[in-house]
């Protein structure tokens, strides 16, 4: 198994940050919010909260799904959350998507949320089990949550393979961060590690196809 190759944790250039929303994540980013959905057919209303939330497209989905729920998206990357604002206000969903440049270990809320969601936080993340620990704390007990992230292949040359396969069109850019964050991400067995060490047994962790693996259940 390939070991594992740190990637920067923020996307802090401006042009990179661009790219990134200007990709086209429609299919991945709705299929999310579908699950969520599928997965949790009562859930209907509340605060829920992004972490890692990107150029805010997620939200946007989340919220035009859920009437009833109001979304706080967490980045700490500027140029993201520039872009998300500004993707809210064209939505005109401004006045229910709350942006917070803040790094995920330093977000502290009034009270915690009745949701949680996350996707393609954790391969930047140095130290995954601050992730799990935060988001344990940021939810009210009972409440459900949804974990998306990046597979980690092999080895280097079936990252590449990856790429070629689902990028072959995109910017060169793209297709650079697209391969250091999949040297960057996790195994389904390292994260089911994460969470039995976090005491977190209860959540599930499931691989839907070839390049992610997604983690839901509720936080007790």
């Amino acid at each position: 198994m390939m070991p594992r190759v740190l990637e920067p944790e923020l996307m802090s250039d401006p042009e990179q940050a661009l790219v990134y929303a200007q990709a086209d994540f429609e299919k991945e980013n709705q299929g999310f919010v579908d699950r969520f959905r599928e997965n949790y057919p009562n859930f209907s209303e509340g605060h829920v909260l992004d972490l890692g939330c990107g150029p805010g497209d997620i939200p946007v989905r989340f919220a035009r799904a859920f009437p009833a729920c109001r979304i706080t998206g967490v980045d700490a990357s500027e140029p993201m959350i520039g872009l998300a604002g500004a993707a809210a206000k064209q939505a005109g969903l401004a006045d229910r998507i709350t942006y917070r440049c803040e790094r995920f270990q330093a977000v502290s809320l009034v009270e915690p949320v009745d949701a949680a969601v996350s996707n393609s936080l954790l391969h930047h993340v140095p130290n995954p089990l601050q992730f799990w620990y935060r988001l344990r704390q940021l939810v009210k007990p009972d409440s459900p949550v949804l974990v998306m992230d990046l597979l980690r292949p092999d080895s280097p040359e079936e990252a590449q393979a990856i790429v070629n396969r689902y990028a072959a069109k995109e910017p060169e850019i793209l297709r650079r961060d697209f391969y250091n964050s999949l040297l960057a991400a996790f195994t389904e067995d390292e994260v089911a590690a994460q969470l039995a060490e976090m005491n977190l047994s209860r959540l599930i962790v499931n691989v839907p196809d070839d390049r992610h693996w997604v983690v839901s259940g509720i936080i007790h």
